[in-house]
């Protein structure tokens, strides 16, 4: 296996990456709030991850991918205190408020689907693992690094800090947080003001409530993280993931709790992406620049000049490294568009060519470019998952294709090997790894849809049945009139239009 480096957030440097057990990882990934629609700034992260899950397998490992879904609103963050986005937002809408959960949930793996991210290996919800939530809770009471008030469970910070490292993760100093962090209405019943919620009593209107041994209640934002990722990772791991804003309090909590609760650091190396801004500005609700993904690809919110399709968006986030910013604009994704098309349109040229030589000598400095910009690919996704690198890698190799085609350069002038070579890298990194599908894959035509995803149907039926002869006529009927079908390593099955 080849030598991958990551940035480690804990200790804010590139490492090596060398797993608890050889040839295995465990991967978590703070998945969504499923309280509304996912905008643009939730599928950074889910790309991120995708491509580092697609990397991770790339170089064999087998890969144990948990991210959760928050389905009960459980939020107790400076200035927002004990929200529960998921009752606001079942009473906003007239819905049950598992009813808005199933909603948004199936919008968001539709969002996913669009963006070609592999189903990860377990989706645990927080409404599902709360007997997990209580027992770990429990646990921290037992060594004294949490306390009860009026139904409500703590964790008591300023003890914890007292032997272990509060703040390793965000750099955050406690005195400073002692110091600024504002009184939030309801939270004078905690000990310190850093204190933050592991159980929550229910108010009366509280429409999501469970028994617990405080009473009823939900529990806190933080737990639940910990207590999945434990359950289907174990107390320890190798990379928990999201997004920059999750550092904290979210992160930072999720390593105090499990620490007392299991007795040592919960994951080895913690990865971050940065944010998007929308024409330089953050994106938030305060500035009328958050955009669902569906305005997105519908091009209906008032910031945008018409749509853009999902693999443009995908494209568009892999163009930058996953710790820079990100800045989001019309002219930026009209770009990304044009320069995904150049990559598509060699791409085509080159599937079309065969190799044939007529005795003539190779192109030496050409043929050891070629093989550099072609190796130098693994060398950039080692290096922290580099994607940019590696885009800027095909670029340089589009003309090359396109030249080979053109006549401009002869196909002699490049050995065999250097154009097989060629083939794979492309096939490899632009499909498997950055996970980019020509955009007939990701078409809006719901019939067209509708009677492939029923010929997909048909077809895997026939192969449960063992019969071959109708799953092949299926398939090769279907190249016949150029739909490609395609069996993905994850059972499911794609199309292509030729």
């Amino acid at each position: 296996m080849s030598e991958l480096k990551i940035y480690n957030s804990l200790h804010r440097q590139k490492e090596v990456f060398n797993p608890l057990y050889p040839g295995h990882v465990g991967m978590y990934v703070c998945g969504p709030t499923v309280s509304g629609e996912s905008h643009l700034g939730h599928a950074r992260p889910y790309i991120t991850f995708d491509v580092l899950f697609r990397y991770l397998q790339h170089l064999g490992y087998k890969v144990r991918y948990v991210r959760n879904i928050t389905d009960a609103g459980h939020f107790e963050e400076e200035g927002r205190a004990a929200e529960d986005k998921i009752a606001k937002g079942a009473l906003l809408e007239k819905l049950e408020p598992m009813e808005l959960v199933q909603k948004y949930t199936n919008l968001y793996h539709w969002a996913m689907h669009q963006f070609n991210c592999l189903e990860p290996s377990i989706e645990p919800t927080a409404t599902g693992h709360i007997l997990e939530q209580i027992e770990m809770i429990k646990k921290i009471m037992e060594k004294g690094y949490a306390y009860e008030v009026n139904g409500s469970v703590y964790f008591d910070v300023k003890k914890y800090a007292e032997g272990h490292d509060y703040g390793i993760l965000s750099g955050r100093v406690l005195e400073d947080m002692l110091e600024t962090t504002r009184e939030l209405e309801g939270q004078d019943e905690k000990r310190n003001k850093v204190d933050f919620a592991l159980w929550k009593k229910a108010p009366p209107e509280h429409l999501m409530r469970w028994n617990s041994p405080w009473g009823e209640g939900f529990p806190g934002w933080h737990i639940e993280c910990s207590a999945m990722s434990g359950k289907y990772l174990g107390r320890q791991f190798d990379i928990h993931g999201g997004g920059m804003d999750l550092q904290f309090p979210h992160h930072e909590c999720e390593i105090a709790q499990s620490e007392i609760a299991n007795g040592e650091l919960m994951a080895r190396y913690w990865m971050h992406n940065n944010m998007i801004t929308i024409n330089g500005r953050k994106m938030g609700k305060a500035y009328n620049n958050t955009i669902k993904l569906t305005e997105i690809f519908a091009g209906t919110h008032p910031l945008l000049e018409r749509p853009y399709s999902p693999m443009t968006i995908r494209f568009f986030v892999l163009q930058t490294h996953y710790r820079s910013t990100l800045d989001f604009s019309n002219e930026a994704l009209q770009a990304a568009e044009k320069g995904l098309q150049r990559l598509w349109a060699a791409f085509d040229v080159l599937q079309k060519l065969s190799y044939a030589t007529n005795g003539s000598p190779v192109n030496e400095e050409l043929d050891k470019q070629v093989q550099q910009w072609c190796q130098e690919c693994h060398a950039f996704m080692d290096d922290d998952i580099n994607t940019a690198k590696v885009l800027a890698n095909l670029f340089e190799l589009a003309p090359v294709i396109n030249s080979l085609k053109g006549g401009q350069i002869k196909m002699h002038e490049i050995s065999e090997a250097s154009f097989h070579l060629l083939q794979k890298t492309w096939q490899t990194f632009l499909i498997d790894i950055l996970g980019l599908q020509p955009e007939t894959l990701v078409t809006d035509n719901s019939k067209l849809d509708g009677a492939l995803q029923l010929l997909i149907e048909m077809r895997k039926e026939a192969k449960l049945r063992k019969d071959y002869a109708t799953s092949d006529k299926i398939r090769n009927q279907l190249l016949a009139i150029g739909i490609q079908l395609k069996d993905e390593k994850d059972g499911s099955v794609s199309y292509s239009i030729l």
